[in-house]
């Protein structure tokens, strides 16, 4: 059984003809231990699909149109709110894009990851058990760091703190939606070996969001690519980074430079993701696509197993890799 498993989850903002669907039949599976990065332009749904795991999208203005959340085998689209709290943080957690907004500046660090061991671990909330955490992300001397205010932290120690208080409640799953976007390059590649460090020492899983391909080969097992509320393609990161298969995803890897690559300009995808409530009729990425035909615009195309392991939603993706 796989730790997480979403089955055709549909999520709609608003109710009756005038609701927005911004999730359509989404299904992705989580296994124990395993790393699944969620990848796509900004507006394409990845953060709505991550926070509904643990329906943490308000609803209204939210409605769970369809499908079903299963973490551990139970339907958490089914949980009573007691089974809720439960969950939140104590098998699913998140780290969020912007640390500096998702720490409350007027407490102390330490008390805030305090908070989070009272709600999951009440025998650990200690100051010996927060130490701890903070050594185990990185942080130098955190006995007195522990004392610090966030904007007394810089944005990559302000990262790590987010990571020590999604680890405080011990999860099987860490969410972690664009954790170094807001960093420099450096601090960005510190925090992914973060990641990856502590995912071989815990033995969690991680669902990493992103738009940036140039990551996926360091961290992922699967790849889940997604585009207007869709997965368009899914397959093991070795595979879609050495021979994508969708138009999109080709279009994405494309669009990051590449060491030795002598271009002058980068590639772009043309056109912008299209908004939710104004989706073309077919294929959602025609519009964008160098390969379509007059038949995509006529239906949305399945989501479908072309090899082992590998799905794609393009009935002409030969073409793409030909």
């Amino acid at each position: 059984m796989p730790l997480l498993e979403i089955r055709n989850l549909k999520m709609d903002f608003g109710a009756g003809p005038d609701a927005l669907r911004a999730v359509d039949g989404v299904s992705l599976t989580i296994g124990a231990g395993e790393t699944v990065c969620l990848v796509g332009e900004s507006g394409c749904g990845k953060t709505v699909t991550a926070l509904s795991i643990a329906r943490l999208v308000p609803a209204p203005p939210a409605n769970y149109a369809g499908g079903e959340i299963l973490l551990n085998g139970r339907d958490v689209l089914k949980m009573p709110p007691r089974e809720l709290c439960d969950i939140r943080g104590g098998v699913v957690s998140y780290v969020f894009q912007e640390p500096g907004t998702s720490l409350n500046p007027v407490f102390r660090v330490g008390n805030q990851i305090k908070e989070s061991l009272k709600l999951h671990r009440p025998e650990k909330a200690t100051d010996v058990e927060v130490i701890r955490l903070l050594k185990l992300v990185g942080i130098p001397a955190p006995e007195s760091r522990i004392k610090n205010y966030p904007f007394e932290m810089s944005g990559g120690m302000q990262q790590r703190v987010m990571i020590a208080m999604a680890l405080a409640s011990e999860p099987k799953l860490l969410v972690a939606d664009e954790p170094t976007t807001a960093l420099d390059v450096t601090i960005q590649a510190q925090i992914l070996e973060l990641l990856h460090d502590l995912k071989q020492r815990l033995g969690m899983a991680i669902l990493l969001i992103t738009h940036n391909l140039g990551i996926v080969g360091d961290m992922a097992d699967r790849v889940a690519v997604m585009y207007a509320g869709q997965i368009v393609e899914l397959s093991p990161a070795k595979e879609l980074l050495r021979r994508p298969l969708h138009p999109y995803t080709r279009a994405l890897m494309n669009s990051v430079p590449k060491l030795g690559g002598g271009a002058d300009r980068l590639s772009a995808i043309p056109g912008n993701v299209p908004r939710i409530g104004n989706f073309p009729p077919g294929c959602r990425f025609a519009p964008r696509c160098p390969i379509a035909k007059p038949e995509c615009s006529e239906k949305i195309p399945e989501l479908f197993e072309v090899e082992p392991g590998r799905w794609v939603r393009c009935p002409f993706w030969k073409e793409n890799i030909t």
